[in-house]
């Protein structure tokens, strides 16, 4: 009895499913034509270069503030999406740390010639939810 009941269950959940699928795509199927390849192609456009770098992109815009680094800085604390003119060994580069996440890394990966300084990201206030 109790294997029957099992299997007429089964049975109806496989059927109820299959039914909500049929009406999930029905707007699709109108007239004979093929709706559901225009849904398909209105997918988004490729990831730009920015949107795909790690550690985020030499910015165009004006920085939100400068730092100054010497030979023996250890440190640079941001604010993820920030923009920071960074000034060091002589040279600067604006740089927005648009990234996804907050990790740890070495400034050498964007700076060249900053070795041994490590950049800590925090959240944005702003993207934190609450």
């Amino acid at each position: 009895m109790k294997t029957k009941f099992s299997q007429l269950a089964l049975i109806a959940a496989i059927g109820l499913a299959a039914a909500g699928t049929s009406y999930a795509h029905e707007e699709y199927s109108e007239a004979g034509t093929n709706h559901w390849l225009s849904h398909i192609s209105e997918s988004k456009s490729t990831p730009t270069a920015n949107e795909l770098a790690l550690f985020g992109y030499a910015a165009t815009k004006n920085a939100d503030r400068e730092i100054t680094l010497s030979s023996d800085s250890k440190y640079l604390n941001v604010t993820r999406l920030e923009t920071v003119k960074i000034n060091i060994g002589g040279k600067s580069t604006v740089w927005t740390f648009d990234m996804f996440g907050t990790a740890p890394f070495p400034l050498s990966k964007i700076v060249s010639g900053a070795k041994g300084i490590t950049v800590y990201v925090t959240e944005n206030p702003s993207s934190q939810g609450g």
